[in-house]
This record gives C-alpha cells, structure tokens and sequence, in this order.
C-alpha cells in the first residue's frame, strides 16, 4: 500500500474520537444492551479504509459552530482539476463509497464526508421544522467547503444526500460546477392517488410497519445486542454488492455501527419526510431556482424504488438549461454499488466534460 501503509495508523488516531456522552439512567443503560460505539464505528470504518490504493487523508474537520465533519479525501495531490464531493444518502457513511473512491480519484481529488448527525461526524440537536432542518444541513456542507478551501467542486449527491445537494446548489450555485444526482430522494408530490405510488421495497414497510411513529431506523437501537443481525437479515443484498472486497460482515457492521448511534441527522430527516418516501417540502417546486448555467445530470438504478419519471420532470422545469437523465440496467435504489463500474465510468466522464 505504499505511503499509506508507513501512515495508516496516524491517519486514524489524529483525530479525537466524537463518543457521546450518555444522559439520564436510560440512556446510561442503553449503551450496556447496545452493543456499538463511535470507537467501533472508528475500526470498522478503518478496515474498509485500508482497501484504498490512492492516498487519502482521513480527519476531522472543524466547523466554526464547534461541529466536527468527519471527511475522507482522496489523491489530495491532484490539484489541477476541479475536485468531485460526493454526498451519501440516509444511514450512510463515508465507508459505502469505497467501490468508487480510488476509481473516481485516478485523475483528480476526491472529497467525502460524513453528513452532520451521520456517520462519525457530530450529532447536533437539529431543527423540528423540516425548513430548519435542511437549512442546517445546507449550511454545515457550506461551512465544510468553506473550511476546506475549495473554490468550486462537481457536486454528486445519492438518496438524501442528492436532495441535499440540490438544496445546496439552489443557495450556492457558483461553487457548483455539474450537479450529478444519483437515485435522489425527496423530489415528486405526494400523488393524491394511491394507484400512482410506486411500491417501496419489503424492508421499508417492515421497518415501517415495526415503527409507527418513531425514527426510522429506533429497531436497530431498540433491538440491542440483535441490532447488527437485523441488518443482515433486511439488507443480505449489502454483503452482496461489496463482495469483492469483503466476504464477511464488514458493510454491514459499518452500517449498523453507523445508525446505532445518537439518532441526530436520522431525527432531522424525520422531520423533513412523510411516509418515507415524500419529501415535505418536495424539491420538483424548487428546483426552477437553481442558477440555469448549473448543469444537472441524474442518475437512476433501472430497477429502483424511487421515482425515475422525475428526470423528465425536471427537464421540463429547466428547459433552457443542460439537464440529462438516465438509468442504469441491472442497479436499484444504491446504484454506485450495484453497478459500480458502469457508475465510475458515467460519473468520470462528466467530471471530464467539467475540465
């Protein structure tokens, strides 16, 4: 592994880790009969990070509010060409773009981090408001790119993270050189008949059915010490996808260390969802606002649950504007794991179209 190899273990105890600090005689439970900690979402993460062949840098980054974004940048050498940041979706990480961070990064640098309240990043109390809460979000990822230094960036979002980056694109559109949408969540109206809803997946409506009115991810916390098989058991398709890199339970104890934790960004998103699959504030009105020489590409898994049709719709909000939609066979709803050399390929070849 090279320079890595020498640096690996400074790379990961530089920074300090963001453990949370229990409150009351519930939450001092908890943590007995939750079998997870940020120190074990910090190792887990760790084996994923050393599949990497690219340098990176791994390590906070510390916003002016005291919040700390956790953020994994790859070939931070290469500094001639505009950087991709790329913004993962709800219950993510950092850890689930390792199928195309080294790929993404062979000709230019490579952002990652973990939106607030994810991940190991810090886990605020966030607005109830679904306005407030987007905002806070929006403004953490300026902050970021504030903090980073970076003057304009291709900005690629997945799921919540596509909704979030085109929130960010709307307020900030000249930092946005090309903005890729991969699967995003939170766009189309609520169809007022039900006819016209397309079917989530079987683990959404059984964790919805378990759930009623709480987070959407409490079973994984309420379940204690059978939490991380609950993940095996609703997403066996995750061990699948990265099975080229791991063939044990790697991803999936990433994922369940990853949503285990303080429920912060997971409560935001509640608030700014209805029925899980509808935004409140659906981004089909907004997305007019975005500056028009801001370039949009979207892509789509051909088999996913989320409502493709709304590549055309945005086309037709922006019809004096650089908009292309399309989909890619044999992906669902996590297309840049499902299929990710053909992902690699597309998402490569608009950031050279970029420069």
């Amino acid at each position: 592994m090279g320079w890595l190899g020498s640096t690996r273990q400074g790379l990961f105890t530089m920074a300090d880790d963001l453990e949370q600090q229990p409150q009351g005689w519930l939450s001092s439970w908890l943590p007995a009969w939750r079998p997870t900690s940020m120190s074990q979402l910090k190792n887990v993460e760790a084996r994923i990070l050393q599949c990497l062949q690219n340098k990176f840098l791994a390590r906070y980054v510390s916003l002016p509010n005291q919040n700390k974004i956790w953020t994994v940048t790859v070939s931070p050498e290469l500094r001639d060409r505009t950087p991709l940041v790329m913004v993962h979706g709800f219950g993510g990480g950092v850890g689930l773009w390792i199928l195309n961070m080294d790929p993404l990064s062979a000709r230019r640098t490579v952002h990652t981090f973990d939106l607030l309240g994810f991940g190991r990043s810090s886990r605020p109390a966030f607005p109830r408001d679904p306005e407030g809460a987007e905002n806070e979000f929006v403004t953490s990822i300026e902050t970021w790119r504030e903090t980073m230094g970076i003057p304009s960036m291709i900005l690629l979002g997945h799921s919540l993270g596509g909704f979030l980056a085109t929130s960010y694109s709307i307020k900030y559109p000249e930092r946005v050189k090309h903005l890729i949408l991969v699967d995003p969540w939170g766009f189309p109206l609520r169809p007022t008949d039900p006819s016209e809803i397309r079917a989530p997946p079987t683990w959404v409506k059984a964790v919805a059915s378990v759930l009623g009115r709480s987070n959407p991810l409490a079973v994984l916390r309420v379940a204690g010490p059978w939490g991380p098989g609950l993940v095996q058991r609703f997403r066996p398709d995750f061990k699948r996808k990265f099975a080229d890199f791991f063939e044990d339970d790697t991803i999936s104890e990433y994922i369940y260390h990853c949503n285990a934790q303080n429920p912060s960004g997971e409560t935001a998103f509640k608030s700014m969802m209805e029925s899980f699959g509808w935004a409140r504030r659906p981004m089909l009105e907004r997305i007019h606002l975005i500056r028009k020489d801001v370039p949009i590409t979207m892509i789509y898994g051909a088999n996913t649950w989320i409502d493709t049709s709304t590549g055309k719709k945005v086309k037709l909000q922006r019809p004096d504007s650089y908009v292309r939609d399309m989909e890619i066979e044999g992906a669902s709803h996590h297309v840049y794991a499902d299929q990710p050399h053909i992902f690699n390929a597309v998402v490569e070849e608009i950031c050279d179209s970029v420069d």
